[in-house]
């Protein structure tokens, strides 16, 4: 039993080590390090080290303190690693949202609304507009399958009398050459973004140039409710102003981040469907936060917009057309 224990230990203990060194290595590859040089270099020598401080110093403990101790540098630097706001910042995140409040109402300023050639060619343009909270009616949310069908990206919308809507997508703030990659946004390559912007930038940029799935679901919170997420919401967009910070795939992106902003007042438990947001929708429809009058696959079907934003084109109502004959709880 005893032999069996050890080598149970060891196996554990080789495990652990091994994911400790595959986190290393990329943070150490996927790094802000000046030159590319030095991110291979380094991200080649970590595992060559453990190894010999494994293989080779003895007694056994000795190599494994000092594994422990590179790791926990590693460690210490990639917490260190400053985000910013000071990039060259391709053209349609290099402007900054941000919100006054005046009792009721709240001033968005820079709201994006791009005017789209292709995905590619665009003139970006920004406006300023007022709204009024206590005419805040509800919310709506967008999932936009972009490929993965478990995999999705969530956009919030929040909507006022008189079909004002004010959209907000938390996204990665990217340098000119950069591309999204899901396994860089685990290691400190992008700042956070909130884009506030035209539903026709937004959600038009996705339906009709981009060739994205796109389903719109009416939520059932109350305004009251939705008004605290808003609030949320345009806190951490101000504070972004002063303070960047680092997107992150898993523990601050499109779906869990709003989470963040409505756990506070909805106290909703946690389920693997926010990690997995392609299921999103399934997890509203259980807990009954979209429309439940009908089967979840017929409200799906009639949620999907693409028809409906092919033929708005740039209107000014696109927002309510795109919204025309959906299920509405509210």
């Amino acid at each position: 039993m005893k032999r069996i224990a050890i080598v149970l230990a060891r196996g554990i203990l080789a495990f652990v080590s091994l994911l400790l060194t595959l986190w290393a290595v990329a943070a150490i590859y996927y790094s802000n390090l000046p030159m590319p040089f030095l991110r291979v270099l380094g991200a080649a020598l970590f595992p060559l080290i453990a190894i010999f401080m494994f293989w080779r110093i003895r007694p056994f403990r000795k190599g494994l303190l000092g594994f422990g101790a590179m790791w926990v540098a590693v460690l210490v630097w990639w917490l260190l690693i400053p985000p910013s706001n000071q990039r060259n910042w391709q053209p349609d995140v290099t402007v900054l949202p941000s919100f006054t409040i005046d009792g009721d109402k709240i001033t968005a300023h820079n709201i994006r609304n791009c005017a789209y050639r292709t995905t590619t060619d665009f003139d970006v343009s920004v406006y300023d507009k007022s709204y009024d909270l206590s005419k805040l009616q509800g919310a709506d949310l967008f999932i936009c399958y972009w490929g993965p069908t478990k995999i999705a990206h969530t956009i919030m919308s929040f909507v006022f009398e008189g079909d004002q809507t004010l959209c907000i997508s938390i996204e990665t703030r990217k340098e000119v050459g950069e591309d999204y990659s899901a396994v860089k946004g685990f290691f400190k390559q992008f700042e956070l973004y909130y884009v506030v912007g035209d539903e026709r930038d937004l959600i038009r940029l996705r339906t009709n140039f981009r060739g994205e799935d796109v389903y719109l679901y009416r939520l059932t919170a109350k305004p009251e409710l939705v008004r605290s997420v808003l609030l949320d919401y345009i806190a951490s967009i101000n504070r972004l102003n002063q303070k960047p910070q680092w997107y992150n795939a898993l523990t601050q992106n499109c779906s869990t981040a709003i989470r963040g902003h409505a756990q506070p007042y909805t106290h909703g438990r946690f389920s693997w469907k926010i990690i997995l947001n392609g299921y999103l929708d399934t997890l509203l429809y259980e807990r009954k936060s979209i429309d439940t009058t009908m089967p979840f696959e017929q409200i799906k079907a009639a949620s999907r917009i693409n028809e409906k934003a092919l033929k708005a084109g740039n209107s000014d109502d696109f927002s309510i057309q795109i919204r025309q004959g959906l299920p509405n709880p509210r």
